[in-house]
């Protein structure tokens, strides 16, 4: 699923998008987060339990201080790149994504290397020794080349609980109610088999219900963030297009 400005808000102002400062889009399917490049003012932004594979679009919040990544397909952390012009970042939560790689040492003190402003990285406070070994004991990165995207993102395998989600969102400043968290928590990334696929069409509604669902939450999510003035301009679009809708079911019935 690509996350796009028509999934937020079809008409929505420039400097509407410019004033979110918290972005939530915890277990959302994601793939893409280039509506990030029009939010330059996000200080936390919350996007685990995704499919995302390219951090670029962050790299244009210079106000981001919190970044919780965990359980996305981040391939290398060579996508730390995109973090190194970012002053305010304090906080990164990156564990269980494949460019963690099998020696957690390693990839701590590569993390600290490249970003040794850092306080706390995958929910551990990062002292001041550690951020001294990092220079010694992690890796310089470099930008991402090709090969290090492959043909596309890995395939992960994991399947989420309630717990998974009530561990994170209480740790995320953007705490996601009871029943969202519980939802969310369900949420299964799992891949099946091809013959455990429903026909075309269930499969076709299902992705409708869930497209509709992230609208849904991206609309709610950015209300929030409107003032007077932008929550007239909005239900002014919302009766228009409500009108539209029951002429259009009146003709309908005519018909």
């Amino acid at each position: 699923m690509k996350l796009t400005r028509k999934m937020v808000l079809s008409r929505a102002k420039a400097s509407e998008l410019h004033s979110v400062r918290k972005l939530n889009c915890w277990g959302s399917r994601l793939t893409d987060i280039s509506i990030c490049r029009e939010m330059p003012s996000l200080e936390v932004i919350t996007l685990s339990v995704n499919s995302i594979s390219s951090l670029e679009p962050v790299s244009r919040c210079r106000q981001l201080s919190e970044l919780y990544l965990r359980k996305n397909r981040i391939p290398s952390l060579a996508e730390l790149i995109h973090l190194k012009g970012l002053p305010r970042l304090r906080v990164l939560w990156l564990a269980e994504n494949p460019c963690c790689g099998t020696c957690p040492h390693l990839y701590r003190m590569t993390v600290l290397r490249t970003l040794p402003q850092l306080q706390k990285l995958d929910n551990q406070a990062v002292t001041e020794e550690e951020v001294s070994r990092a220079l010694m004991e992690g890796e310089e990165v470099t930008a991402p080349s090709r090969e290090d995207l492959g043909s596309g993102p890995p395939e992960l395998s994991y399947t989420l609980s309630a717990v998974d989600a009530a561990t994170e969102t209480t740790q995320d400043p953007l705490n996601l109610g009871k029943g969202e968290a519980s939802d969310q928590g369900q949420l299964g990334l799992k891949p099946t088999s091809r013959d455990q696929f429903p026909p075309f069409s269930q499969q076709e509604a299902a992705s409708s219900r869930s497209s509709k669902n992230n609208i849904l939450m991206a609309i709610l999510m950015l209300l929030r963030e409107l003032d007077i003035e932008g929550l007239e301009a909005v239900h002014q679009t919302v009766v228009s297009r409500l009108q539209a809708l029951h002429k259009r079911e009146l003709q309908e019935d005519m018909e």
